[in-house]
């Protein structure tokens, strides 16, 4: 188990080993979420909307209704 600790400015290093593992760099973003049971999730925000931008494409002319698109 890996720990960090926060400082009196609210501030923590996340190690690493940790970094590495992400794949992160400088300028990464956490996501902290706070789960009903008091559990804290963090994730890397390591895609944008523009790195996702295109990765579906449809046939040319190709038009779906709202409800073709729905399971």
């Amino acid at each position: 188990m890996t720990e960090s600790t926060i400082t009196a400015k609210g501030q923590t290093t996340v190690p690493a080993n940790i970094r590495q593992t992400i794949g992160s760099v400088p300028g990464t973003r956490l996501v902290w979420h706070v789960l009903s049971n008091g559990r804290v999730f963090v994730r890397a925000k390591i895609k944008t909307a523009a790195d996702v931008k295109g990765m579906v494409k449809l046939p040319k002319g190709k038009r779906l209704s709202v409800e073709e698109m729905r399971p």
